[in-house]
């Protein structure tokens, strides 16, 4: 079987789940504005506390961001042409951008989009973080096209969004009569 030479990484935020200990998520919080703020390497206090809540057992109930994303991803998928569709997390969730990108890789895609949930400019995530964590995952796999899809077209945004006003205010139009 031949491997699939183009992919999409759908990337969300991520959410915790709701029985995640706080106190875990709080000293994770707490690691990473101690590491931004001095510019260091994450510790490996930060390291364990990251990998434990990324890998906590996940459902639909505990994790409704982590569902959507994945029902996200499955309409997604009949619109890329045959490209191979995976998941990947910015936080909170496995697998992480990089990961994601390397079982890719190493299955022999050449060329992957990286395409975000955030849809809007102004957030670090999208504006610095993914690109920084991109650049990172291109010294790695010169190769590999590894290419960003944002910032989006707002205005073809703003057409998204206003379809889907009104078709709900076409439905509610309907409810009322």
């Amino acid at each position: 079987m031949s491997p699939n030479l183009k992919a999409v990484v759908l990337v969300g935020h991520g959410g915790v789940p709701t029985d995640c200990p706080h106190d875990l998520v709080s000293k994770l919080k707490r690691l990473e504005a101690q590491r931004r703020k001095l510019g260091h390497p994450m510790t490996q206090e930060e390291i364990e506390a990251d990998h434990q809540i990324r890998h906590w057992p996940r459902t639909s109930k505990t994790d409704p961001y982590c569902a959507g994303i994945e029902a996200l991803a499955s309409a997604l998928k009949p619109h890329l042409q045959g490209a191979r569709l995976s998941i990947a997390y910015n936080e909170f969730c496995t697998p992480t951008i990089e990961e994601a990108i390397t079982v890719l890789i190493q299955e022999g895609t050449t060329h992957i989009s990286i395409v975000p949930s955030m849809l809007t400019p102004g957030g670090s995530h999208s504006e610095i973080e993914i690109p920084e964590i991109l650049d990172g995952v291109r010294a790695l796999y010169p190769n590999a096209t590894i290419e960003y899809v944002w910032p989006f077209n707002l205005k073809l945004l703003a057409e998204l969004l206003a379809t889907h006003i009104k078709q709900l205010q076409e439905r509610s139009t309907v409810e009322v009569q």
